[in-house]
């Protein structure tokens, strides 16, 4: 997760992803693994049911973010295979997909505003975005989970 503030609209942008991340990542460290692990019965979103289906679930989406992005620019898109991770595994995936999404977006930072705009994806899961909504669904996405993720640790302390 970068350090260092990027300039332009697309790079003021990943980084508040990364932020949001960065939080996110923080947050899942800090669970004792049983705390990760721990599946609650009464959630029947499969995506959801434990802290680990969910970040398994927000590193994949990330990837899909990333090859949406990828495919409108007209850069070779590929999207990996979602596995439930290990605590580990998860953050260090979470670390990668958000590189490969800076990689994604590497030089593009200051981007006139038409040019986002103009930028049309098609999400599987039905609106369309351009380049600026699309990175705003990202942020907003690892937010709530994050929040989410919050309420589960909340329960789970003594």
């Amino acid at each position: 997760m970068s350090t260092t503030l990027r300039t332009g609209a697309i790079g003021a942008m990943l980084d508040e992803y990364e932020r949001a991340a960065a939080e996110l990542y923080r947050l899942v460290e800090s669970l004792p693994e049983a705390d990760y692990l721990r599946i609650d019965p009464t959630v029947t979103d499969e995506d959801c049911r434990s802290v680990q289906t969910i970040l398994s679930h927000v590193v994949g989406a990330g990837y899909s973010y990333a090859f949406y992005i990828r495919q409108a620019l007209g850069m070779e898109a590929e999207r990996p295979a979602r596995p439930l991770l290990s605590q580990a595994e998860a953050l260090a995936g979470f670390r990668a997909m958000l590189a490969h999404t800076a990689q994604s977006l590497e030089g593009r930072w200051q981007m006139p505003y038409q040019e986002m705009e103009s930028i049309a994806i098609q999400s599987r899961w039905g609106p369309t975005y351009n380049l600026e909504q699309m990175l705003e669904h990202a942020i907003v996405h690892i937010l709530r989970h994050r929040r989410q993720i919050e309420k589960i640790a909340a329960v789970s302390t003594p």
